[in-house]
């Protein structure tokens, strides 16, 4: 059966900026290419799972302008299920400026716009949609209450709950009791736990409620610490051009491979593949990779 994952998430307009290096306050560098993608990290979750086959719906907002439209569409190619995409007559589409170095590395200023302005009833119209899912998949650049009810509802019904904590903030037990898998970056991880070292932040998460955490290491690959096991899952060997939406990719593919039944391990190693693959081509969106890409990559390295 094609797995079903909900995403509760941003949608975002990425005005992308490459350069040799990325400035310190203060100064201005030039000799940049721009590029124009869509964006946001629940737009790009939920293009990643659906370029991996799954069913996916999008809860989210965008303004009622020619981003949002453009937005929306862009989502709706993608074969996404935009329903409960709202358009907010009050706000802006929510927009990323993203400055991208010669080694791939990021540095992003966000407006969000509408994402800023997701509300529970927008969520709880999508109830039916979250609690039929194999898998939700939310992230923290939409408000705290609207991210705790999806999570509330999933949890209820028996959902798989995936919280991506990106951007991180201070997140209540309360919240973190509900997640199945949270899967914070090295650098989210010392700052949701205190702890710098990857291992002893996830065991400090896990202390907090969260029954299993995924700390993702770039290059390295991951950190899995589950109540079951615990294991370092290699990276892969890659060229970086952009690793914008590597975390995204990720977080997609860990979402479709959960939803499929895939075992914990076998599923961050997959997510994995596609966080490598997203970090070779510039652009958020254009750089999500199909089944296709994943499979030959995980092939190559055995």
């Amino acid at each position: 059966m094609t797995p079903r994952v909900v995403v509760v998430g941003s949608v975002n307009t990425d005005l992308v900026v490459r350069g040799p290096r990325i400035p310190v306050p203060g100064e201005t560098v030039t000799g940049g290419t721009f590029l124009r993608a869509d964006g946001g990290k629940g737009a790009n979750q939920a293009v990643a799972a659906a370029r991996l086959g799954a069913n996916v719906t999008l809860v989210a907002r965008v303004g009622a302008d020619d981003l949002g439209t453009d937005s929306v569409a862009g989502l709706r190619s993608e074969g996404i299920d935009v329903r409960h995409v709202t358009a907010d007559p009050e706000h802006s589409t929510g927009v990323a400026l993203i400055m991208v170095d010669r080694a791939g590395e990021n540095s992003i200023l966000v407006a969000p716009g509408a994402n800023a302005h997701l509300e529970v009833d927008d969520v709880e119209a999508a109830r039916s949609a979250i609690e039929s899912a194999d898998v939700l998949l939310t992230q923290l650049e939409s408000p705290l209450e609207a991210v705790q009810h999806a999570v509330e509802i999933a949890r209820a019904a028996g959902v798989t709950v995936i919280l991506n904590p990106a951007p991180a903030r201070p997140l209540p037990e309360s919240l973190l009791g509900g997640v199945h898998v949270l899967t914070p970056n090295r650098t989210e991880a010392a700052l949701l736990s205190g702890e710098s070292d990857p291992g002893a932040a996830a065991d400090a998460l896990r202390a907090m409620g969260c029954g299993t955490v995924v700390v993702t290491l770039g290059a390295e690959g991951a950190l899995l610490a589950s109540p079951d096991e615990r294991a370092l899952l290699p990276g892969f060997s890659v060229v970086a051009e952009d690793t914008t939406a590597a975390g995204d990719a990720f977080n997609g593919g860990l979402a479709v491979a959960l939803a499929e039944g895939e075992d914990l391990a076998a599923a961050v190693r997959r997510a994995c593949a596609g966080g490598a693959l997203a970090a070779t081509t510039a652009g958020a969106r254009p750089s999500l990779p199909d089944r296709a890409s994943i499979d030959r990559l995980l092939a190559e390295f055995g």
